[in-house]
């Protein structure tokens, strides 16, 4: 029967196939997640810092685990449609939320119906960086020291001005912080954003700010800010020679500006895992970290552990200093 050998070659092919599927599947479960792209939501326009940090650890991360992270960025309504998206999505591993502190622990304090409960909605992965922010003046300004910048708000309680990048931002929170510690009043300027507050303050339009150190490094260099002091528990490798503002007498207003990096609750342990590994380690990138660090931005790459309970210690100082001060989200 002369069929009879075609026909054992075929089903020998056929069972030779059907192995080497299920080994290729085999191994795909083995190795599991990423098996297709990840998307970073960034919930603010390009080119900013959160944006920068999380275009930084995408790039990396995608190296390290072969496979391509892809930031989209979902402005709008201060960070909150960018998380209420990442909040609805699977929490597979496959959608990730890279925002600034304000989606995390001061914007659900300032506005009402936001679309996620910041401490239950989300598995917190790392914060990547942080950043003190630095109390600066215009060039018209005389005030050159915390103590003239504090004389100058008692002799004309709130009439200085001091601008910042929106209600309930880290500029904004700092400079409360300030006055409550020192017991002065400045007047609040909001602006829709970093850069025409930046603009303002160089323009003399308003006195005072207390920026990211990174958003103003440049233009202190060039002499067309001067920094006064900076908010961190140290001073800023970047600014050695600019005081903090504990070293100038004002305890208790150490205050930064930060970026994390979280995931929808209820992802698999074995992906938060390997999620948490490859971020940290995008961070420890030797490249990575001097690029952050040139522009005033301090390494943290603190583990899921960490940053949870970091979120809730950051989410209690918050709802207390927005109730005491009474600070709106007009």
């Amino acid at each position: 029967m002369p069929h009879i050998v075609p026909f054992r070659r075929t089903l020998c092919v056929a069972l030779s196939l059907a192995a080497v599927l299920c080994a290729a599947q085999a191994a795909r479960a083995q190795t599991g997640w990423p098996d297709k792209p990840v998307t970073i939501v960034v919930p603010f326009p390009a080119g900013g810092s959160t944006d920068m940090v999380a275009r930084a650890m995408a790039q990396h991360m995608g190296d390290r685990l072969g496979q391509s992270f892809v930031v989209d960025n979902r402005p709008g309504a201060t960070g909150t449609i960018g998380a209420g998206l990442v909040k609805r999505a699977a929490p597979d591993g496959y959608t990730l939320l890279v925002s600034s502190l304000g989606a995390f622990v001061v914007t659900p304090h300032l506005q009402k119906n936001v679309p996620y409960d910041a401490t239950r909605d989300f598995d917190y992965i790392t914060v990547p960086v942080q950043a003190p922010n630095v109390l600066v003046a215009n060039v018209a300004q005389k005030a050159r020291t915390v103590p003239e910048v504090i004389a100058q708000l008692k002799a004309q309680p709130g009439k200085v001005s001091f601008a910042s990048s929106g209600n309930g931002s880290s500029d904004h929170l700092a400079a409360e912080v300030f006055w409550q510690q020192t017991g002065t009043q400045g007047l609040h300027i909001p602006y829709k954003g970093g850069a025409p507050a930046i603009n303002d303050l160089l323009g003399n339009q308003v006195d005072f700010s207390f920026q990211n150190v990174n958003a103003v490094l440049p233009h202190i260099r060039a002499g067309k800010l001067h920094a006064i002091a900076v908010t961190g528990g140290q001073r800023s490798p970047v600014l050695p020679d600019v005081p903090t503002l504990a070293e100038a007498g004002v305890a208790g207003a150490e205050v930064y500006s930060w970026q994390g990096m979280a995931a929808p609750r209820g992802l698999p342990a074995a992906v938060k895992d390997k999620l948490a590994v490859a971020a940290i380690a995008s961070m420890k990138d030797p490249a990575v970290r001097k690029r952050m660090e040139e522009q005033g931005l301090e390494i943290v790459a603190s583990t899921p552990a960490e940053f949870t309970a970091f979120q809730a210690r950051e989410w209690t100082r918050w709802k207390q200093l927005i109730e005491t001060r009474k600070i709106t989200a007009d």
